[in-house]
């Protein structure tokens, strides 16, 4: 299909739409061109605005395929962190093709850190028995995010910055299962535009911005999993929200990542008490930690497990966060490694190594998501599969992670499941389709300019508070169906602006938010049993 633009339209076609420019959608971009198909991605800030690129710790797998224990100790990990509800079959194809995944993204370009024979620096962290871990030092996800953006470059990919998905076009309208037409897209300028094209690929990340506090960029507003919804495609676990243990602790400042390699290298949990006894007795620290009478793991445990622990710590001191504490440890070989976090504690006044690190849990990472197949396509609400319509990265449910992910499986899935689904959206790409028929354009006649903004911030806000108070770590069920009623109300009111104002990016983020804390509140109260990261005192 050629590329056509009709501004006076404001129609574009293309071979295939990408959305999203974390590790996923840019390796799909980057395949789909070098396979000489006309490619378009979308990303609604710049390129680098991905949670790819807050990626701190690394990618796990095991490169030395001929261990297979290793390999089935990955694979155990990924199970138990998981707590029953992986898809072990997903599982085991995951770890057994990561060799070869993390294989293409070093001759892609990503120097992940060496040792001084030559060999890998793997590292350990929470869940795992073994070290398994590829990272770039403390800043694995912007290395991988640089190089995968310097091959987009590279390649004849249009990319569309500041351009905002609004909806799914279908192939007909209320027939999902007859597939995906294209997407309607908000440009820099505020005009709607309508993108055709014969497979689409949805990349757009989580939805940590639902809640106050989180370790995620301003663009996870779970935009792929509202439009997806609203075009009838099943969704699946939206329950399983990971609050990662140690997000940095100021007041006043957003969250920011500790990475659990930190912990990997040592760093243990500890409340203020529990430090100062530690340092009066001149004994192994993780012997003083809450941590360690909970789990056999101690700080390692996997991250529901420390999180709910953190959680459950501090709402019984009233202190505002826990400690990280790393004095025990090399202060040269800690900055050495982490020069990210180094650089973000000096910023406050902190030295990594000899200051304690106040932490506490914050949203990160969604588990749940749009359901696809092996293939990466996605299902409509009957369990059909969505012709032309792909899913990959965060926002996908693939079956790998079940209730809890480990730890750096992460990249991991995303390389490996964009890679799957890259064979068959090229597949899509070649199928005949009537580029001339007619492409419904935008409702636009008869929207007035939205004016007032004030209601949209107060709204935003009244979400992200709901679901941090009601739709948190530890979860009742009044506090649930409190929450379902409050953002059922919002839903409301924001629909009816919807229905009467020109879109804007605060309006579409904000009507996918409404939309997707519903959805995080159904499966919760549907979930009747207590696992992984769904914890409810009431059952």
């Amino acid at each position: 299909m050629l590329v056509r633009q009709d501004m006076a339209q404001r129609v574009m076609l293309f071979d295939a739409v990408v959305v999203g420019s974390g590790i996923a959608g840019l390796t799909m971009a980057v395949g789909l061109a070098r396979e000489g198909k006309n490619v378009a991605l979308l990303t609604k800030k710049r390129l680098e605005d991905s949670s790819t690129n807050w990626a701190q710790g690394g990618i796990a797998g095991v490169l030395d395929t001929a261990n297979q224990d290793s390999i089935e100790k990955h694979i155990l990990d990924t199970l138990d962190a998981g707590d029953g509800l992986c898809d072990e079959e997903v599982v085991r194809s995951v770890v057994l093709e990561a060799a070869d995944r993390i294989q293409y993204l070093i001759g892609e370009g990503v120097d992940f850190d060496r040792s001084s024979d030559g060999t890998f620096d793997l590292v350990k962290e929470g869940g795992h028995q073994e070290k398994r871990i590829l990272h770039v030092k403390d800043h694995t996800g912007a290395a991988i995010e640089g190089t995968l953006i310097k091959r987009l470059h590279e390649e004849n990919v249009t990319i569309l910055e500041g351009w905002m998905a609004v909806d799914l076009i279908l192939e007909k309208q209320n027939f999902p299962r007859e597939g995906i037409r294209g997407i309607w897209c908000l440009d820099p300028e505020g005009e709607v535009h309508s993108i055709v094209c014969n497979a689409l690929i949805l990349a757009t990340g989580g939805a940590g911005k639902l809640w106050r506090e989180t370790t995620n960029p301003s663009v996870a507003t779970g935009d792929g999993i509202a439009m997806a919804h609203r075009a009838s495609v099943k969704t699946k676990h939206l329950e399983f929200i990971q609050f990662h243990p140690t997000a940095l602790a100021m007041p006043g400042e957003q969250p920011f990542l500790i990475t659990e390699a930190l912990r990997g290298a040592g760093a243990v949990l500890m409340t203020f008490n529990e430090l100062q006894n530690y340092r009066k007795s001149g004994k192994v620290p993780e012997d003083f930690s809450f941590m360690k009478r909970i789990d056999s793991r101690g700080s390692l445990a996997t991250r529901d497990i420390v999180a709910r622990a953190t959680d459950r710590v501090l709402k019984q001191s009233g202190e505002p966060h826990v400690l990280l504490v790393t004095e025990h440890l090399n202060s040269d070989e800690l900055k050495s490694k982490f020069p990210t976090i180094s650089q973000r504690l000096a910023n406050y006044g902190l030295d990594l190594g000899p200051d304690p690190i106040p932490v506490t849990p914050a949203a990160h990472y969604l588990v749940g998501g749009i359901e696809v197949d092996s293939k990466g396509q996605c299902k409509t609400f009957d369990g059909s599969i969505y012709k032309g319509l792909f899913a990959v990265g965060e926002v996908a449910c693939t079956g790998l992670h079940g209730a809890n992910r480990l730890a750096s499986n992460s990249l991991l899935e995303a390389i490996v499941m964009t890679h799957r689904a890259l064979n068959n959206a090229i597949v899509e790409t070649e199928k005949n389709k009537q580029s001339d028929i007619e492409v419904p354009l935008w409702r636009d006649k008869g929207l007035d300019n939205l004016i007032e903004h004030a209601p949209l911030k107060a709204d935003r806000e009244a979400l992200q508070t709901i679901m941090s108070d009601d739709v948190g770590l530890v979860r009742r069920n009044e506090r649930l169906q409190r929450a379902q009623r409050k953002v059922l109300h919002i839903g409301e009111e924001i629909d009816r602006i919807w229905r009467s104002s020109k879109p804007t990016r605060k309006l579409v983020e904000l009507r996918n938010m409404s939309i997707v804390s519903s959805l995080v509140i159904d499966a919760a109260i549907s979930r009747k049993e207590n696992v992984g990261l769904h914890y409810n005192l009431d059952q």
